[in-house]
């Protein structure tokens, strides 16, 4: 059976017909009242988490704090009490642990008084606040939730569809799974097979930089090892005992001299993603509605502490009860649209084409919708309906 995802282009009539006006035609569209409502007598405790992505220092396509207040004001009215949330990361960045994240979100004008809610951090200080969640899948049979997802009792997830390093792209699937995991969940998610390219490697040193573990040193190349060119030259290194796959190496390397050494590795990695997004919901059934937002569909998520140019135009918001629906129908409109950067094999415009397959042949993106659907988290099929 076909889901609906409901669809608010970009086009204004008025003032009346602005972007906020927009997403508060889906809210209501998407039924989010009735979603986020106290449903026990007195609901003192019903909270409602609202699921959103702050941005790394640096990055400036994150989505706009007012957007995440538009939503925030809805569930106020409908009777819920809503805390804006995030999760901290797995990366070395500024959104490590509660502190500097809350200090970059305030920074990003997700304050409280931006927004009109508390901000919270799910998983506590330094990432360790979770609890276990079954879900006895093909990769793992309980996840590690971040614990104020498992304390709220509905969610509203709002996601930046974007380009991802290892997943193609990410959506509301990568959303709930990175974005609800609390430390050792990234770590479930993330492999731990990354590799050198040793002929790409310049010995630039950026990935010593961004790793948080210490698992990456420079050593003069071996005789024998390599071209004669290149011997005696300083070489980057990777501890396969101390990484843990945060992938971020691969993310600031410019010559692309690092990467996975298993071909599997990226339909693994958005299956592992995927299950970690159908444990984030469970217990919440019916109390659970996403918005997509394709605008600025940047090449790199916003983990990045840069934002490159968009590879489509802005094509609109989109809602649904459905993930797996909303990230495909995400992904034909990005896969239609015209191309705005030249991609590797199509040309300049690229319409018709998977950007995210383009810009990194590797990648297995459209797999996490075939994998969702296969766990029944949702369906493929839809009907687009225009708010």
């Amino acid at each position: 059976m076909s889901a609906t995802v409901y669809y608010a282009d970009l086009h204004v009539k008025d003032a009346t017909d602005n972007r906020l006006a927009k997403i508060s035609r889906l809210c209501q569209a998407v039924g989010l009242a009735a979603l986020v409502q106290p449903k026990k007598r007195g609901g003192a405790d019903e909270l409602v988490a609202v699921k959103a992505h702050f941005g790394e220092r640096g990055n400036d396509t994150y989505l706009h704090p007012t957007f995440a207040r538009q939503v925030i004001d809805l569930i106020k009215e409908a009777g819920g009490k809503p805390f804006l949330t995030d999760t901290c990361t797995l990366y070395n960045g500024m959104r490590h642990n509660a502190v500097d994240h809350l200090e970059t979100a305030y920074l990003h004008g997700f304050t409280p008084y931006v927004v009109n809610a508390p901000v919270v951090i799910a998983d506590g200080i330094i990432g360790m606040s979770e609890e276990l969640v079954p879900v006895d899948l093909k990769h793992f049979k309980e996840v590690h939730i971040a614990r104020a997802f498992r304390e709220a009792s509905a969610m509203v997830v709002l996601s930046h569809f974007k380009g991802h390093q290892m997943g193609g792209f990410g959506g509301a699937i990568k959303n709930l799974a990175m974005g609800c995991a609390s430390y050792a969940g990234k770590i479930d998610q993330h492999g731990r097979n990354v590799v050198i390219y040793e002929e790409a490697c310049i010995g630039c040193g950026l990935c010593l930089d961004s790793c948080r573990q210490e698992a990456i040193s420079l050593k003069k190349v071996e005789e024998g090892k390599t071209k004669g060119k290149a011997k005696g030259k300083k070489k980057a290194k990777i501890s396969k005992k101390k990484c843990i796959g945060c992938y971020e190496c691969m993310t600031v390397c410019k010559q692309k001299a690092i990467g996975v050494e298993q071909p599997d590795e990226h339909s693994a990695f958005v299956e592992r993603m995927t299950e970690y997004a159908y444990g984030a919901v469970q217990g919440k059934e019916g109390r659970v509605c996403y918005l997509n937002f394709v605008l600025n569909v940047t090449p790199q998520c916003d983990c990045a502490g840069w934002s490159d140019p968009a590879l489509v135009p802005d094509l609109g918001i989109l809602a649904s009860v459905d993930p797996v629906a909303l990230d495909t129908a995400c992904f034909d409109l990005v896969k239609a649209a015209p191309g705005l950067v030249p991609l590797p094999g199509c040309g300049d415009h690229c319409a018709g084409v998977d950007k995210f397959a383009g810009l990194r042949p590797e990648t297995r993106g459209f797999h996490q919708m075939e994998y969702a659907q296969s766990i029944g988290m949702g369906s493929m099929a839809y009907k687009l309906k225009k708010v």
